[in-house]
């Protein structure tokens, strides 16, 4: 009789479990928001689309997710897209650190010209206290942080002449994104920096509209910007684009401990994968990636330690301008933090 009435205890408990996961499952949206730049075709995207099968597949399908590439749920303007998942409009994001720092501040901190010389630099930041920092902030704003990802190692691509000197970009008219930070740092080289979404980007340069674009060489290639008469290409490793995997605090506090932990390891496992992706082929002991876009013609340049150091000088003073800006202790902490990394 005890064996019987404790098999009626455990087969109630359980019911009540399901019953529980079920009221929870119907709170439930039945599709996910999920805002992407790019699309699929590039390591960024697929970083994207990993987390959302993970999930899905981790979840029994509870938790369904859509990629919406071109930050279409914004019409294509990245900058709107932080403050659109902060209001719910977007469920859950892989952004860049660039697109989103005109809300989170701190963010400009990868964007500062040469702060980061290696990928070692990188890892010291996002897998140390500066990334634990910036996902505080990013919290305070009123977003969900997950993991890093990565974008790469953003490099300059022109359709008029070589680059190996400040000299040589004066009066290019040059895409950047929406951030006044880049705005400086390209105005400081001579160029004329021109503010436009990646969507509107690609027509502009095969119209001519602008001379040349930064972007990693994963954008570039996926891209085929070679096809848009973007024949120079400079490697200078003026910055690294980090990436966040995000979802909207609303949507992340509706669901159950249980599966918030799920979302929180798909990403981080997610992101693993997508960095790898991005440094696939880019790297001196692979540079696989590169070796293809020179088969199409390309012209590519590698600064010399003197060019570099041209750079660097040229770019200065916006560096101790920003510096400020997003705050010293940070700036210092990350700058002792790459000094100190593991190469």
């Amino acid at each position: 009789m005890k064996i019987r009435h404790l098999l009626g205890a455990l087969a109630c408990s359980i019911a009540a479990l399901a019953a529980t996961s079920t009221a929870h499952a119907s709170n439930y949206k039945q599709e996910y928001k999920l805002s992407i730049v790019v699309s699929t075709a590039f390591p960024w995207g697929q970083g994207a689309e990993i987390w959302s099968n993970l999930v899905r597949e981790r979840t029994n399908g509870r938790i369904n997710i859509k990629l919406y590439p071109g930050t279409s749920l914004v019409q294509g303007d990245q900058t709107r897209e932080f403050t659109a998942i902060r209001q719910g409009l977007i469920d859950m994001a892989v952004g860049s650190t660039i697109n989103w720092s005109p809300q989170v501040k701190s963010l400009n901190l990868f964007s500062l010209p040469f702060l980061m010389p290696d990928f070692a630099a990188v890892d010291a930041l996002i897998q140390g206290n500066v990334g634990k920092r910036l996902f505080g902030d990013i919290e305070k704003a009123g977003v969900v942080p997950l993991a890093w990802g990565e974008n790469g190692y953003r490099q300059l691509s022109n359709s008029k002449r070589v680059i190996q000197t400040p000299d040589d970009m004066k009066g290019l008219k040059l895409r950047v994104v929406g951030s006044p930070l880049f705005i400086d740092t390209f105005t400081a080289l001579g160029a004329n920096p021109t503010q436009m979404s990646w969507a509107d980007a690609q027509p502009a340069l095969a119209t001519g509209a602008v001379d040349g674009q930064e972007n990693p060489l994963s954008i570039y290639a996926g891209a085929k910007l070679y096809d848009v008469a973007q024949k120079y290409l400079t490697l200078w490793n003026y910055m690294a684009d980090p990436l966040v995997f995000v979802v909207n605090k609303q949507v992340w506090e509706s669901w159950t401990e249980e599966d918030r932990a799920i979302v929180r390891q798909a990403a981080l496992d997610a992101a693993k994968q997508e960095i790898a992706i991005s440094r696939k082929g880019v790297t001196p002991q692979d540079p696989s990636l590169l070796k293809t876009i020179e088969g199409h013609g390309v012209t590519v340049t590698s600064l010399t330690p003197e060019n570099h150091a041209a750079f660097v000088k040229a770019t200065q003073p916006v560096f101790e301008k920003w510096k400020k800006t997003i705050g010293e202790d940070l700036v210092n902490e990350a700058v002792k933090a790459i000094e100190n990394r593991a190469k």
